[in-house]
């Protein structure tokens, strides 16, 4: 199966996100975007979407599952917090090694 997702199996992007003006947690929104852009930067090319549903709390370790979509196929991404440094949020994203069934 070739797939432009296929680029992207298994990727470990990190990047760093402003925090909210609470400074407790990422809204999903932007970290649907910071995932999509640190993808974009590690592999070379953007995938379809990326949906993160849930906030990610600035709390080092704290995790929430997005699904990325590239090419018709969906993977499962684990976004993780690398805590919070002067202002900023770092975290890591995994995407699953196999799509969604």
């Amino acid at each position: 199966m070739t797939t432009r997702a296929g680029a992207l199996v298994p990727v470990l992007a990190a990047a760093a996100l402003a925090l909210t003006a609470c400074g407790t947690e990422v809204p999903a929104d932007e970290l649907s975007e910071q995932v999509t852009s640190s993808l974009a930067e590690q592999v070379g090319q953007e995938p379809d979407a990326v949906d993160c549903p849930d906030p990610l709390p600035a709390e080092e370790g704290s995790e929430v599952r997005c699904t990325l979509t590239d090419g018709g196929t969906s993977y499962g991404v684990t976004v993780t917090s690398g805590g919070e440094q002067d202002g900023e949020v770092t975290f890591e994203a995994l995407i699953d090694e196999q799509p969604h069934e």
